[in-house]
């Protein structure tokens, strides 16, 4: 049985209490404060609740912390032992059978449960502070932008791409602005800048604010327009690191769009240019983004054969071992796509490195990379099993087909495995061929 059971005390403040002067003092509110009840007009108070979750401060002083909860408290209470808690935390703890403080493990020789107030008008203090610096400068943010969109509409040169670099970094930076610019119809004048005319300065400024927008369907239609499209494929084989970046994440997001018309993305431009980014060793962080555009255009058949057609297979296979997890398992589909059509299959089986390359990465990085691999090797080898499972077996296919096989991956692989190590095995005599399957094969 409990030697007490919790309950709440009203009046006087027992254990170790924050005296408000003495935290001022220390820092803890970063300088004097009037300790009143804050709002932001004549008898508005504000919700701390709401405060603390609109700030989502990363640092916040850590007296305002529960140790339970490790978040900020919003009613505080004082154990008999000098630790306080938020209420709701202490009273779930004692609901499991435990009569200790959390922090000390000491039996509690008294349930009171001491509202502490001192400490609940400090945090409330602070973070009314926190909360009205935030509102003003959302305002000051927002009221920014409109006057920006302004001068969007007046100026040209030099002062156009001083206004738009301002843009940018303000919406990249804070959500206010990026929602400022939505709801002042700002979108259509940033996007109207992009014409047969822009300089590449301007159309990367103004694709660097457009990528970090939430854009409405009439947004991307007024975007997908041959005109602006060559612009921003211009952009992507000449910009710097981060425009090409920011070129490829917004091509691919008008793709997304469902009325959009393929003709105007299908450019050998746009496919070259997206080839050097991502064989860019220099800049990593654009090789990914550029294989998740590369593999959402192969979603189309006309764009496969246009990919196959700039030597695509073959660089892509160059590249493979040396990419990240990641961009690994996006080369593999796109060449899995590429293999769907037959000038792919045939640039796959010419090229001396996609057989011994495939058969490495069999159960070496992750079960969609295998399958990916499994897929391509199984189409190289169907379109000429006689010269292509020979050079496989050789490579060691046929130990880790087994590997496959006897592993706990889907059964669609199991069976795709199984199949093609019967077209492997057809070039040779059960003997030599068992032979070919040891396991140390693929341990090397």
């Amino acid at each position: 049985m409990p030697m007490f059971e919790p309950h709440c005390k009203r009046g006087g403040v027992e254990g170790q209490i924050l005296d408000l002067d003495t935290a001022v003092k220390d820092g803890v509110l970063g300088g004097g404060v009037d300790t009143g009840v804050v709002g932001t007009g004549v008898g508005e108070k504000l919700d701390l609740g709401k405060m603390i979750e609109e700030l989502d401060l990363c640092e916040v002083p850590s007296v305002f912390i529960c140790p339970i909860s490790l978040e900020p408290m919003q009613d505080p209470v004082t154990l008999c032992t000098g630790q306080t808690y938020e209420r709701c935390n202490i009273l779930k703890w004692f609901s499991l059978g435990h009569f200790t403080c959390p922090t000390t493990m000491q039996e509690l020789w008294d349930g009171s449960l001491t509202p502490n107030t001192t400490l609940h008008r400090l945090i409330s203090t602070w973070f009314s502070q926190k909360y009205l610096v935030m509102k003003k400068r959302s305002e000051d943010v927002q009221g920014r932008v409109l006057e920006i969109v302004e001068t969007l509409k007046k100026v040209k040169g030099q002062a156009r791409v001083s206004a738009l670099k301002e843009l940018h970094q303000v919406v990249a930076a804070h959500a206010t602005a990026r929602k400022a610019l939505v709801d002042g119809g700002g979108v259509s004048v940033v996007s109207s800048l992009l014409s047969p005319f822009t300089s590449h300065t301007v159309g990367a400024e103004v694709i660097g604010v457009l990528v970090s927008l939430s854009l409405d369907c009439e947004s991307k239609r007024s975007l997908v327009q041959p005109a602006k499209v060559s612009l921003m494929v211009d952009i992507l084989n000449e910009g710097s690191i981060e425009t090409k970046i920011n070129c490829t994440w917004l091509i691919e997001t008008l793709i997304e769009e469902k009325d959009f018309q393929m003709v105007i993305f299908r450019s050998h431009s746009l496919l070259v240019g997206l080839m050097r980014l991502v064989k860019d060793k220099r800049h990593t962080n654009g090789i990914c983004s550029g294989l998740r555009l590369l593999r959402t255009l192969c979603l189309h058949s006309e764009v496969k054969s246009l990919l196959v057609s700039i030597g695509a297979v073959s660089q892509l296979v160059q590249l493979l071992p040396g990419l990240e997890h990641e961009c690994l398992e996006l080369a593999l589909s796109i060449l899995d796509a590429l293999a769907s059509v037959p000038e792919g299959i045939l640039a796959l089986k010419d090229c001396s490195n996609t057989i011994p390359v495939m058969v490495k990465l069999l159960m070496r990085v992750s079960e969609n990379c295998t399958q990916y691999a499994l897929s391509i090797l199984w189409s190289v080898c169907n379109v000429a099993p006689d010269e292509c499972s020979l050079i496989a077996v050789e490579a060691g296919l046929a130990a880790k087909l087994l590997l496959v096989i006897q592993s706990g991956c889907n059964p669609i692989l199991k069976q795709q495995s199984t199949e093609l190590l019967k077209l492997c095995s057809l070039n040779y005599s059960d003997t030599i061929f068992i032979s070919k399957c040891k396991l140390t094969r693929t341990i090397q």
